[in-house]
């Protein structure tokens, strides 16, 4: 279910993800269970619906250097279209800043989001995420450049 997801993510926003459908559809299914395998620095959560098919994700992930490691990360956030305006994604990221703070040490959450996607960062936004800079061509697809913001968060 994940893998599904995760790949109908990348052919419905190609370019919001660093990743591509490409890529990842040759994933093999070890790959696939070793990035969900939770640690306790790195973690999935999901949203499933009433018939328990998977509709939303969010993954994060501690950094693990020694100077860096108060800080984690949020990737792969993505809710299903049909699945959109039900407060699922806020659920997500809600629950994985609840999670988060159980890491020892950890003292802020970043992130990154496309600039013109309005409506993820008001959802993050909307959580207490503020943007701190600006990433020019952060990202390249079909020849075209897209900035992000990097937004943070801190949890002490």
């Amino acid at each position: 279910m994940y893998q599904n997801l995760r790949l109908s993510a990348f052919k419905i926003n190609p370019r919001a993800f660093g990743s591509t459908y490409e890529r990842e559809v040759r994933f093999s299914i070890k790959t696939i269970e070793e990035r969900l395998k939770p640690t306790k620095d790195k973690f999935v959560l999901g949203a499933f619906d009433e018939n328990g098919s998977l509709v939303g994700m969010v993954t994060f992930i501690r950094e693990n250097n020694l100077k860096t490691n108060h800080k984690g990360n949020v990737f792969g956030m993505f809710v299903a279209q049909e699945s959109r305006l039900q407060g699922i994604g806020k659920s997500l990221v809600l629950e994985l800043i609840r999670k988060a703070r159980n890491c020892d040490g950890l003292e802020q959450i970043n992130l990154t989001v496309v600039s013109d996607n309005d409506s993820a960062k008001k959802l993050y936004e909307s959580v207490g995420f503020e943007v701190y800079g600006l990433e020019r061509n952060a990202l390249k697809y079909n020849g075209r450049y897209f900035d992000e913001d990097l937004m943070v968060l801190k949890v002490k």
